[in-house]
């Protein structure tokens, strides 16, 4: 049997550092923090407010559901864009609430598999959609990094200079990705025994535009519930940072991590109440109302998948 790597063991120093840490920073917030505040916060919002951030975060879910159909064109496969919209959004709600393990490779394989996909081909719209997210964040978090929009606590060791080096890097890697799909003459690679074949540079430039634009909504539907006149590339390069250390976490829905991230990077830029309350309405927003939807979208697929078998039933 192999011994695990260095690798394998810092991913799981790195997880156990955040699953103490987090909780620890998020309790030492929450014992100086005014509740009072935070109710008062969350009753000032007026309903046009909050179903303008709705509208936002719906349309996120649908440029995230857009992946799969770029995943379609890439495939090949023949499904409907009105078969394919719903099981996205069903897998993205179920991610973001119960790790990528559940919603974004088990529930897929689930619901695809229904529609009559094999898992060859589940894996290719798995893989397209990974490449899309990640290039376009790569891409957009690497130039707001690289600008200088994110600016970092005195106590950090990263640094100014440090995060706008990490951005270019960044920066260089989606183009690099870009070009290797537009120009490279090899285009299939094996990569952990799984093979991959690069989409055309026209694909893959829409891989980009639309992960870039769903990480920009995101922020968007954040800095729509944020009070007073804090730029929208700093709460777009807060998010960036904080999604970065929810995926190291692996905590489900990044619980804590997001709030933490937040607080300690617009510490005396935005009071902690109205900040707390801008983030739990995000979460509802973003998390529980498409999660609820989800959920129904869910069981009306399954019931379908029982119609359709039931005739071949019948048949056999």
């Amino acid at each position: 049997m192999a011994r695990p790597s260095w690798q394998t063991w810092g991913k799981r120093l790195l997880t156990l550092l955040f699953i103490v840490l987090v909780p620890a920073l998020l309790f030492m917030l929450a014992r100086n923090l005014d509740w009072n505040e935070v109710r008062q916060s969350l009753l000032a919002y007026k309903p046009s407010t909050l179903v303008i951030g709705l509208l936002l975060a719906l349309a996120s879910y649908l440029v995230f559901a857009s992946y799969d159909l770029l995943a379609r064109a890439y495939t090949g496969h023949r499904l409907p864009a009105r078969q394919v919209l719903p099981v996205a959004f069903v897998c993205y709600a179920f991610n973001l609430n119960f790790t990528t393990w559940v919603g974004g490779v088990a529930l897929r394989y689930r619901l695809y598999s229904r529609l009559g996909l094999d898992t060859a081909t589940i894996t290719r719209i798995l893989t397209l959609g990974l490449l899309t997210n990640w290039m376009g964040y790569l891409l957009l978090a690497g130039s707001v990094f690289a600008l200088g929009y994110v600016k970092l606590p005195d106590s950090w060791s990263l640094g100014a200079s440090g995060l706008r080096l990490v951005g270019v890097l960044m920066v260089l890697v989606a183009l690099a990705y870009l070009l290797a799909c537009g120009f490279a003459k090899k285009r299939t690679w094996q990569l952990r025994g799984h093979e991959l074949t690069l989409p055309s540079l026209r694909l893959a430039l829409c891989q980009v535009a639309l992960g870039a634009s769903n990480w920009a909504l995101m922020a968007a539907l954040i800095h729509w519930l944020l009070p007073g006149d804090l730029a929208y590339p700093q709460t777009l390069g807060v998010l960036l940072i904080s999604c970065v250390a929810g995926v190291v976490a692996h905590i489900p829905a990044g619980l804590g991590v997001l709030e933490t991230v937040f607080l300690a990077l617009l510490h005396g830029q935005l009071g902690q109440g109205s900040l707390v309350a801008a983030l739990l309405g995000y979460r509802t927003l973003y998390y529980l109302i498409p999660l609820v939807l989800a959920v129904i979208t869910y069981l009306v697929l399954e019931q379908r998948a029982r119609h359709l078998r039931k005739p071949q039933r019948q048949g056999g």
